[in-house]
């Protein structure tokens, strides 16, 4: 082949492509690397970019095929500044230098960027034009990965070891019997990322002096170094299923609600818990919905269709992700892995412009997840930027909760005068009110909420005696113990006023006895009293010198107990490990029950 001159730009030396083409005579003779080329590899290698020391290890090739007689090479023209350098991809400074040399030599531009080669051609200089290179061959990390593999984490100083299993049930395990050498970590991490510039299903997400993010096919990649970390180290990570949605297997209604109703939904778990597998499924379900769906991911890993557009918050701002989502109007925005507060005004923003965003977070329980929305925005405003959470534990959806905002004195208060706008957040399938969220103060509390008057023991035993002592003025009643002063009595309609008395001092008087406040309300059949859920059991009584003995079935032994006589409850007992219920005689309640016993009156033990 003719000699010709060739000048070569950062793109074909980074990618290797000059020592390629030289071996295999597809160019020949001169070989020009402007000195450009190397300030622009120098600052990249400086910056701790891979691709950096690449493009150096690439002119150290050139510099071996000149000493073997192959090739003639030269260093020509001028180094740029460091504007030029700092700012080579956006305004081009560096790629002119590269063309004018190429012109004014008479060279021939060879390049794998499509811009310099069109741009060279538009000056009338010939132009190599190599694009990106697709190759077929596994990455040397893909060795590690098996079916069942969740991650493979490669350190120096460390044997291979992988994560296999699913998520909530995996086993870290030993790969390898040889421990890693930082040379071999480097020359893997080398690999990914020049792999990552060639294949089009391939691209570095970030890059920064101590870590590098690579997606590279479904594999995530985190590469890390000195300073950042204490070694060379490599993480990648790969979903082992994609989910459908129906594979979840959601009760019919909260499968609507998620399908349908939700408007702003927080996905939540621990990491490695399937949040994202979960966020995935919806973005599909949606997707094949007939629903325009975009997801904003940092960086982007979701294995989705070619029907949902991804978009990088690493590569483009917050201001032009939200001008784009709202010029483009989609139906659905999955917004992965939200972290810091510019993520959650961004999630806000999009939430009060209308649209239907779905955010994953990490959270260790469901209610962080909400209190990570506390401070970084106005209280008042959550319920209307947030409506529902589902919290995902061992890749299955554990609880779903929702948001909503009512005026009301806050549980543990009583005085009418306390009453102020409080975020209830509610079980979704029972309506339990879970939580509550309020101003007290200067301060934003959180507080959780129980009926402990339903699952206290101690409660439910105070509220038992106070309907005994309450039956001798009224003949049915319930109680509902509030905290420790104050207890809810329900009455039927007619008994309330006689016992309120007149300008109420029945009731002040039965207070003042008793040592509670009461509240008196209208007994309703929605209102079910605590024994509704405990079933009356088969037993023996027997009398012994010292008390009567109530012979239970064994599987009953440790439970909770309640005695009641012709439907009135009498008493609570904790069975004991014989399965025995044990009643001194000569106890007032010992006496009653041998009194009823005799009387044939109906006795039931309840469980």
């Amino acid at each position: 082949m003719e000699e010709k001159t060739y000048v070569v730009d950062t793109s074909v030396v980074v990618e290797r492509l000059v020592s390629q083409f030289i071996k295999s005579k597809k160019i020949s003779g001169k070989i020009i690397v402007p000195k450009a080329v190397m300030a622009e590899l120098e600052h990249q290698a400086n910056t701790g970019q891979e691709i950096g020391f690449l493009g150096l290890e690439e002119v150290q090739n050139l510099q071996k095929l000149f000493k073997e007689g192959k090739i003639t090479l030269m260093f020509t023209g001028e180094r740029p500044n460091l504007y030029q350098i700092a700012y080579a991809k956006q305004g081009g400074e560096i790629d002119a230098i590269i063309r004018d040399i190429a012109y004014n030599e008479g060279a021939i531009l060879v390049t794998a960027d499509r811009i310099q080669a069109e741009s060279a051609k538009a000056l009338g200089v010939e132009v190599i034009y190599s694009p990106h290179r697709q190759l077929t061959e596994a990455l040397e990390i893909e060795q590690y990965f098996d079916y069942e593999t969740m991650s493979v984490h490669l350190r120096e100083g460390c044997p291979p070891r992988a994560k296999k299993g699913k998520p909530g049930e995996w086993k870290l395990l030993d790969v390898a019997t040889n421990i890693l050498t930082q040379q071999e970590v480097q020359e893997m991490a080398k690999e990914i990322v020049e792999r990552s510039r060639i294949e089009s299903d391939a691209f570095i997400e970030i890059s920064r002096p101590g870590s590098t993010i690579v997606q590279y096919k479904n594999y995530r990649i985190v590469i890390t170094k000195t300073p950042v970390s204490d070694g060379w180290e490599i993480t990648a990570v790969r979903p082992i299923k994609v989910l459908k949605i129906d594979d979840y297997n959601l009760p019919t209604n909260i499968a609507e609600r998620v399908k349908t109703k939700a408007r702003g939904v927080i996905i939540a778990g621990t990491t490695g818990s399937g949040k994202s597998t979960f966020a995935q499924s919806l973005a599909e379900y949606y997707a094949t919905n007939s629903f325009i769906t975009k997801t904003i991911e940092s960086p982007r890993s979701l294995i989705l269709s070619k029907d949902v557009t991804q978009y990088s918050k690493n590569l483009a701002s917050s201001e032009e992700i939200h001008d784009i989502l709202f010029l483009s109007r989609p139906d659905y925005i999955i917004f992965d892995e939200m972290r810091d507060t510019p993520d959650f005004i961004l999630f806000t923003d999009l939430r009060l412009g209308g649209s239907n965003v779905l955010g994953v977070l990490h959270a260790a329980t469901p209610i962080d997840a909400i209190q990570r929305f506390i401070g970084r925005l106005e209280v008042g405003m959550i319920p209307s930027v947030l409506d529902t959470l589902i919290f995902i534990e061992k890749g299955n959806v554990s609880r779903i909760l929702t948001v909503q905002m009512i005026v009301k004195v806050p549980s543990g208060m009583t005085e009418a005068d306390l009453a102020r706008p409080v975020i209830e957040v509610r079980d979704y399938i029972t309506n339990k009110l879970e939580f509550e969220i309020y101003s007290y103060g200067e301060e934003t509390v959180v507080i959780p909420v129980q009926e402990e008057f339903l699952h206290d023991p101690t409660k439910a035993l105070a509220a038992k005696q106070l309907e005994r002592e309450l039956r001798a003025y009224v003949n049915d009643v319930k109680v509902k113990i509030i905290n420790n002063n104050r207890a809810e009595v329900y009455l039927p309609e007619d008994e309330i006023a006689k016992f309120i008395g007149k300008e109420g001092k029945n009731i002040s008087q039965i207070e003042k006895k008793l040592g509670f406040g009461l509240t008196v309300k209208e007994l309703k059949e929605v209102i079910e009293n605590e024994e509704s859920d405990k079933i009356p059991i088969n037993y023996k009584v027997e009398e012994s010198k010292k008390a009567l003995v109530f012979k239970l079935p064994q599987e009953h032994a440790g439970k909770i107990a309640e005695v009641y006589v012709d439907g009135h409850f009498l008493l609570t007992y904790t069975i004991g490990n014989k399965a025995e219920l044990k009643i001194n005689k000569k106890s007032k309640l010992g006496q009653e029950l041998l009194k009823d016993l005799d009387n044939r009156r109906k006795i039931e033990v309840r469980v």
